[in-house]
């Protein structure tokens, strides 16, 4: 592979299919070279797709595991990079996933009194142990409901069609599921199991 300053330059487009056989063979000098490469490439096409914050370093990183645990792989009929935007797609709709899901619960956890979970900062652990115990709990019908409408955003419509019923009965299923989620989760900050 390259040395010296001249890692520092860009692969050769020439190159590009050595250093896939170099990294699918496990040679890690052609590893730290692809990441060098293209790493700058997935944050920014990442920051683009609209990932933000920590979540962008998080997301890249997982561009890379995937790359790393798929690169064998790869046929070579597009060019790496727009294989790695693909990864990075994947990985960013991934992010943003997790991100509606934590601001969700953040928001239903800051309508709760704030000695319920105990004195001190938010334990963003013990309320995704909460958070979780309460979906668990909760039919297959309910969660799928309530995690469709209210952490994926889908409309009603949508999730109707998805969970094959009517709209009317949607709404009701959303309307019990939300009941007993909040029962649930409310139990468990008035001392009941975490």
């Amino acid at each position: 592979m390259r040395a010296g300053s001249a890692a520092l330059e860009p692969i050769d487009a020439d190159l590009r299919p050595v250093l896939v056989a170099d990294c699918v063979r496990g040679d890690s000098a052609a590893w730290r070279s692809l990441h060098r490469e293209y790493y700058p490439i997935a944050v920014a096409f990442l920051r683009k797709l609209g990932v933000s914050g920590s979540d962008v370093e998080d997301a890249a990183q997982e561009v890379f595991i995937e790359t790393y645990r798929h690169l064998g792989g790869f046929r070579g009929d597009a060019q790496l990079k727009t294989w790695l935007y693909r990864l990075c797609i994947t990985q960013a709709r991934y992010a943003r996933r997790r991100r509606a899901l934590t601001t969700a619960f953040r928001k239903l956890l800051e309508r709760e009194p704030e000695d319920a979970l105990g004195s001190g900062p938010f334990c963003e652990q013990r309320a995704g142990r909460r958070i979780e115990l309460a979906l668990r709990q909760l039919s297959e019908k309910e969660r799928t409901a309530l995690v469709l409408y209210e952490l994926e955003g889908l409309p009603g419509k949508q999730v109707a069609e998805i969970l094959g019923c009517k709209e009317a009965t949607l709404w009701r299923r959303l309307h019990y599921a939300r009941q007993k989620f909040l029962a649930i989760f409310e139990s468990s900050t008035l001392g009941g199991p975490v």
